[in-house]
């Protein structure tokens, strides 16, 4: 493992990373976000502790003889305390066998060409844009990200104060609307607003901020180049353009069920603030409202009715003591304002405002308005659209006056 991929090819990091970080040590960040999982904690300390490049190489050393040297690496560290070292040295072994599968695929250089081809850029702890809100997440903070967007510089999405708007896949249109309102505060106080790319309460949430122009960020659970879900690879695309899509694992890894759970510390850790719209008993939305309280950012929650079970989750992070209330759109951005340190304006740099009309999918389900209310299940066979994206739609629709709710449907203005 020098600065070579797997053939003997040359890897130049310069070709997608920017900042200043030693050479050795990145290409090691790259190498180490290959070899583990996000969030492996045993990673995290040999790096904190050892620097990636000596941990990587004790630790690929570790692959082939044993760990020894490596546990008396840690020791003289001082990453354990006097008669932990036993435990410690358990704790390694199951390690590098955890990683040993992947170290002889290691491809340091495969990986930057891969990132290099859907111009993606990669960002470092040290580097001058890191957000350094993820150092809270210790042991569990990820080794590198790759960002395609606005990721470096004054105009980057995560410089300014970031609210983190997570939800149902199944939101209802209340929560919708919720969404939509929320966003639109967040917009008109120059935060950006930072989500997953889900169907349901994330999608409204990227759109909303979209069509106000304010930066997006999509957290992905796999690679960078793993655009999902494939319903929302469109949607995505425009994330990057006006925003940020990040992720930590390397390019080609596929989002599973455990990364996505991974990922939901990401999304909490950005944020300064996190709001739930809306979230059944066992949504992973709760898994993100449980990591931002754990990490100490303000984490708040939308009420429903009480028959709802789409709200099931929120009523009882409010009544668990572990989320406050928001009682109006703008209390999620006041936290996020707060918790970022202090109010903020409208930045210069903001991008223009960009009309809902110009959301191919709000077009179809505008179009598919009668002169008579129209329900959402009516919009949606007519335009095609799922019932789900149609709701997104009309409530974005709504918040920019192209449509009204009445009591029987959906009417254009």
């Amino acid at each position: 493992m020098s600065g070579f991929g797997g053939e003997g090819r040359p890897v130049d990091l310069g070709e997608v990373h920017e900042g200043t970080v030693d050479t050795e040590d990145a290409f090691a960040r790259v190498a180490w976000s290959s070899l583990v999982e996000p969030g492996d904690s045993t990673a995290g300390v040999l790096v904190e502790a050892l620097g990636a490049a000596r941990a990587l190489a004790l630790v690929l050393e570790s692959v082939h003889r044993d760990v020894a040297v490596l546990v008396r690496a840690c020791l003289d560290a001082g990453v354990v305390g006097p008669g932990e070292g036993a435990a410690f040295e358990t704790a390694l072994v199951a390690a590098v066998a955890r990683w040993r599968p992947r170290t002889h695929a290691l491809d340091v250089a495969a990986v930057v060409a891969s990132a290099r081809r859907v111009g993606s850029a990669l960002l470092l702890p040290g580097d001058a844009d890191w957000p350094e809100r993820l150092t809270d997440l210790g042991a569990h903070a990820p080794l590198v990200l790759w960002g395609r967007g606005r990721l470096r510089g004054p105009a980057g999405a995560l410089r300014r104060p970031c609210l983190s708007v997570v939800g149902s896949r199944a939101n209802t249109l209340a929560g919708a609307e919720a969404t939509a309102e929320i966003t639109s505060a967040a917009a008109d106080a120059g935060c950006s607003v930072i989500s997953g790319g889900a169907y349901g309460i994330d999608a409204v949430a990227h759109r909303v901020a979209i069509a106000a122009g304010t930066p997006t960020v999509a957290v992905l659970a796999g690679g960078i180049d793993q655009l999902y879900p494939a319903g929302h690879v469109e949607l995505l695309r425009t994330v990057g353009h006006q925003g940020l899509i990040l992720a930590e694992s390397p390019p080609g890894t596929r989002p599973t069920r455990w990364r996505f759970l991974a990922r939901n510390r990401l999304i909490a850790a950005l944020g300064h603030a996190t709001v739930v719209v809306e979230a059944g008993a066992r949504s992973g939305a709760l898994n993100t409202a449980h990591h931002a309280a754990q990490l100490g950012r303000p984490v708040l929650a939308v009420p429903g009715a009480f028959s709802s079970p789409a709200s099931f989750g929120c009523h009882r992070l409010v009544a668990q003591g572990r989320a406050q209330l928001a009682v109006q759109p703008d209390d999620p951005v006041r936290a996020a304002l707060e918790a970022a340190g202090g109010p903020s304006a409208q930045p210069e740099d903001a991008v223009p405002l960009r009309s809902a009309s110009e959301d191919p999918e709000v077009v179809r389900a505008v179009d598919a308005l009668g002169r008579r209310p129209t329900p959402v299940t009516e919009v949606a066979r007519r335009s095609g659209l799922s019932v789900a994206a149609a709701t997104d739609a009309l409530a974005l629709a709504e918040l920019q006056g192209l449509v009204v709710r009445r009591p029987d449907g959906w009417a254009a203005r």
